[in-house]
C-alpha cells in the first residue's frame, strides 16, 4: 500500500501562484509513476499532469501547458506541483494519484490517490 499526502493549497489572486507537494509513504519502491488530477464542483475530476517515478517522461493537460510544472524528489518520495499564472477556472480540489504500471491521463491508471487539497484563485 501506498499513502499520499498533498499540501500547499490555499487562496491565491489571479496570476498568482502556488506549489503543491505530495508525500508518498508505504510501498513507495511500487510506484511507477506519480500524477494529479483535479476536480471543480460539478465538473467530473480532470487530469493536470504526470511524471514517472525516474523523471524522464511527463504528459501535462492542456489546460495546463506553460504555467504548471511537475517535478520530483525521490529521496524524499515527494512530488511537486508549480503553479503559476494562475486563473480562476483553476479553482478546485487538487488529488495527487500513484501508479504502479504507468502513467496516463486517465485516472483509472492510478493505483492510490491522497485525500485533495483545495486551491482556490479569485479574479
Amino acid at each position: 500500500q501506498v499513502q499520499l499526502v498533498e499540501s500547499g493549497g490555499g487562496l491565491v489572486q489571479a496570476g498568482g501562484s502556488l506549489r503543491l507537494s505530495c508525500a508518498a509513504s508505504g510501498s513507495t519502491f511500487s510506484i511507477f509513476g506519480m500524477g494529479w488530477f483535479r476536480q471543480a464542483p460539478g465538473k467530473e475530476r480532470e487530469f493536470v499532469v504526470s511524471i514517472t517515478w525516474s523523471g524522464g517522461n511527463t504528459i501535462y493537460g492542456d489546460s495546463v501547458k506553460g504555467r504548471f510544472t511537475i517535478s520530483r524528489d525521490n529521496a524524499k518520495n515527494t512530488v511537486y506541483l508549480e503553479m503559476i499564472s494562475l486563473k480562476p477556472e483553476d479553482t478546485a480540489v487538487y488529488y495527487c494519484a500513484a501508479s504502479r504500471r504507468g502513467i496516463s491521463r486517465s485516472p483509472q491508471v492510478y493505483d492510490y490517490w491522497g485525500q485533495g487539497t483545495q486551491v482556490t484563485v479569485s479574479s
